[in-house]
């Protein structure tokens, strides 16, 4: 525990509230059933509203990081999780036609809520232990996941439906409630941050291209997120075609979590001092090798092998990649930078279903080589850009120590630690490599 002693204790709590809230955010996994079910649609039709709600999930990822650039990230964060709280709970006394703009709209403020989340958390942890503050939030959030689905059905079956969006919603309500208590508003308010040029900065298109590595990185999640999600669409197809049933599924995706829960915290230790770049392209790799392995075989063990893979790949690039998006941002754009990498990140809910559905109906033994070398495709752009000189920094440091004072408020207690000076001294330009940014948000 020594090397999470970084990590401030808001972070702590709030992953705290986080696993609760994990328990109970089962609906997006029986909505399908639902909507098939006790609302007696069509496939047809559930689908398209259930593919509606996913591109809310992802509009939501997208944005919510802008609103709290010019907000405040925890205000966002408690608005969005109280609006979407207040949309499960009433979703079922809604008649079916309602569902198509009442699902995306609780969806869309559920993405809005992920992406706050991971804004606020990049603001309140000190560079250098944000990938163990990332670890301990996805730890938290695996740990929750993993509880509950197997919560979710026997909620289904043992009442209704009906009180899967109950029990989801108040959930949010109440993380509402937490983090509103854990994260004091004094140190976690963020007001709109001047760039360095005095205005709004070159915009984060301007921003981005001064910074490559990022926009090799965003475009490889993009690309590795669709073949990831393929484990949870077409995957299950597949195993079925060779006979293993729904049970041996469950089992092997239940893998997933556990691996994670097991290794996500002692990798994000021993591997905090490695060149986070590297970290994050042998995990894409990584994900490339697991698909691979289903072109060995498709029994049990081949599966097993393929997600223990798929779970270490996750491991290496999920954590890192967020705090290294975290650690490039501008101070005036932490936000917005963590808004595009928990889009692109959650890209594949929309797009992996149909894209591999179309592979796999047309050529299904085309899909897992065409997964395999678009994941290692991507995780080796990310390891030839982590072979590049880093960049420098657009600021002058004379700006640099005249915007200080304003970018840097006095933090809370609650959230920071006494700082060390020698720690903290100002560096010239040419040994941070990175802009300057706000400790608070």
């Amino acid at each position: 525990m020594r090397s999470f002693k970084g990590v401030p204790r808001a972070v702590w709590l709030l992953s705290a509230g986080g696993f609760v809230n994990a328990v109970s955010s089962f609906t997006f996994i029986f909505v399908f059933v639902y909507l098939t079910g006790p609302r007696g649609l069509g496939i047809a039709e559930a689908g398209l509203i259930t593919g509606v709600g996913g591109i809310g999930v992802v509009a939501g990822n997208f944005t919510g990081g802008w609103y709290g650039d010019r907000y405040g990230h925890r205000r966002v964060l408690l608005t969005a999780s109280v609006l979407g709280g207040g949309a499960l709970t009433v979703l079922p006394l809604l008649p079916t036609p309602t569902l198509y703009a009442a699902l995306p709209l609780a969806q869309y403020a559920l993405g809005t809520v992920r992406a706050a989340n991971s804004a606020l958390v990049a603001v309140i942890v000190p560079e250098g232990a944000r990938r163990q503050a990332f670890a301990v939030v996805r730890c938290a959030a695996n740990g929750g996941f993993t509880l509950g689905p197997p919560l979710g059905a026997l909620i289904a079956t043992g009442l209704s439906y009906d009180w899967l969006f109950l029990v989801d919603g108040v959930g949010t309500l109440c993380f509402a409630l937490w983090t509103a208590r854990v994260v004091p508003a004094r140190g976690a308010a963020h007001t709109r941050s001047a760039a360095p040029d005095g205005g709004l900065g070159r915009g984060v298109w301007g921003e981005l291209r001064a910074r490559p590595a990022v926009l090799v990185l965003l475009g490889a999640i993009l690309v590795v997120d669709v073949v990831y999600r393929q484990q949870y669409t077409t995957f299950p197809v597949f195993l079925a075609d060779h006979g293993l049933d729904t049970s041996a599924y469950g089992l092997i995706i239940a893998l997933n979590g556990a691996v994670i829960l097991v290794l996500e915290l002692p990798t994000a230790v021993a591997l905090r001092a490695r060149p986070p770049l590297r970290v994050i392209g042998a995990g894409l790799v990584l994900v490339g090798a697991g698909y691979a392995v289903l072109l060995l075989g498709s029994g049990v063990t081949a599966a097993v092998a393929m997600m223990v893979l798929l779970s270490l790949g996750e491991i290496l690039y999920k954590t890192t990649a967020t705090a290294y998006i975290a650690d490039e941002a501008p101070a005036h754009a932490i936000g917005r930078f963590q808004s595009l990498y928990a889009g692109v990140s959650a890209s594949g809910v929309v797009l992996g279903a149909p894209l591999g559905g179309a592979l796999y109906s047309a050529a299904p033994g085309l899909l897992w080589p065409v997964c395999a070398v678009l994941a290692a495709g991507a995780g080796v752009a990310v390891l030839r850009m982590s072979a590049r000189p880093v960049r420098e920094p657009a600021q002058d440091p004379a700006q640099d120590l005249a915007l200080r004072p304003a970018l840097h408020p006095a933090p809370d207690p609650a959230l920071h630690p006494a700082p060390d000076p020698a720690r903290h001294a100002v560096r010239p330009a040419h040994e941070t490599g990175s802009q300057p940014r706000a400790v608070a948000g």
